[in-house]
Order: C-alpha cells, then structure tokens, then sequence
C-alpha cells in the first residue's frame, strides 16, 4: 500500500458505510444529476463515501460534492467497459483510468481477476500511482487473484466479484468466508462489497475485519428492488385461473 497516496482518505473510510450509486444504463435514473443526488443524500446521511461509475457522473458527484462542502470524502471511481477481446470490465485500461481521474475520482476501482486483460495489471496499477497519483481499489473474486493484486501494488481489495466471475459462479456473494480469509492473509485493507442486503449484514462484514462495508443496489437499486418486489407479489399461473 502506497502510504502518501492512501494518506487523505483511506482513514475516513475506516468501519464505515460506502454508498455505490449506479444504475442501468436504460434506467430514467441513469443521469448525472440524479445519481449525484444519490450520492450527496448518502453522505448527508452518514456515508464515508461513494462508489461511482462512468467519467460523467463521478463529474457531476465531484461538482455537487463540491457545492455541498463534502469535498473531504472520497468518491471511489470506475468506468465499466465491455471489451470484445477481454472479460474483465471495470476501469480494464489505463485510459479509462485516466479518464475516470481526471473526471474528479479519488480512488480508482479496476478489475484485478485473474481473467485475460487488455493490459498487465502491475503495469495499469503502476501508471494509475505514478502518472495519475491515485490509490487503487482492487475488485477481485478469490484469495489468488487478491493476492496478484497486492503484489502488483494495489492499495486495497474489494470482495466485489465474487460470484460474478466463471470461477466463482457456483457461489452468491457476499463471500464470507472469502472475506474472513482475505482479512486473516492480507495486509492492506479488505473492503466487502457486494451481496450485502440489510443493516445486520453490513455489521457482520465489520465485526469479521472488513476495513469498510460498500453497499449498491440494497440502498441505490431502485430498479432492481422494484422487479424483485414486483416478481414476489405477481399472482401465480394457479391463482390467475381462479
């Protein structure tokens, strides 16, 4: 972990609650006014940051940030890109990392699964520090692929993919015994993320050693929660025909 360049933020973000604000690209919420709304409602009400996807609207979070007097909490950064060639998707290159830095982020989120890449993943992590001098936060799915991301220089791991990569499809997060594992053989901090879906659960993540809980769609989901909610009370094909 690069001290001078986890000094400003890192601190705060010790055992507390980030806010991932995203939505589909289709959803009506998927505007930069609106998910920086999110993100500002998070931090008045107690988030020690936010998670943002896309150059445009980490913008829009930095200038509402900037309005609302926030501007000491971090805004963790990404760029979700589907590439032909390549699984890996988020921030996958260093221009998109630049992108997503010059955009306003504090922290850069990149994949760090061990999947076929578009660039080495020491090589991204080492431009990210010292051409861009922001920290990065590593998205992994297993204990190997955390392990290859703090070695190539990543100044903390995120359980972000667990569950979403071929290797760990069989398992729906959140990756408890990942994170347990993670905490125990690492030595920067462990971040939990995804899967998490109620208050109690994020504490369970903080009493097992995660560094900070961030928390997506159970908080900024409109439309998943909605299809959800709608699927469970649909009437049965039974019921229809009664």
């Amino acid at each position: 972990m690069n001290q001078n360049l986890t000094a400003k933020f890192f601190p705060q973000l010790r055992g507390g609650l980030i806010v991932s604000c995203q939505a589909p690209p289709e959803s009506p919420l998927a505007e930069p006014n609106i998910i920086a709304a999110m993100a500002i409602a998070a931090i008045g009400q107690g988030a020690v940051g936010v998670r943002i996807n896309t150059p445009a609207h980490i913008q829009a979070v930095r200038q509402q940030r900037h309005q609302s007097n926030q501007t000491h909490l971090p805004i963790i950064g990404l760029w979700k890109q589907v590439l032909a060639d390549y699984p890996v998707y988020i921030t996958p290159r260093f221009g998109d990392a630049a992108a997503v830095a010059l955009a306003g982020a504090d922290i850069i989120a990149i994949d760090a699964t061990l999947r076929s890449r578009p660039e080495p993943l020491k090589s991204l992590i080492e431009r990210i520090h010292t051409e861009l001098e922001k920290p990065v936060m590593a998205d992994i799915d297993t204990l190997g692929a955390a392990e290859e991301a703090v070695a190539a220089g990543a100044d903390c791991v995120g359980t972000t993919l667990y569950g979403y990569t071929a290797e760990t499809q069989t398992y729906a997060p959140p990756g408890w015994e990942l994170l347990e594992t993670l905490v125990q053989t690492l030595k920067v901090p462990v971040l939990c993320e995804g899967g998490i879906s109620s208050p109690q659960m994020a504490r369970k993540a903080l009493d097992l050693g995660a560094f900070a809980v961030v928390v997506g769609t159970d908080i900024t989901g409109i439309d998943l929660k909605v299809q959800a909610y709608c699927r469970a009370i649909a009437p049965s094909s039974t019921g229809d025909s009664q």
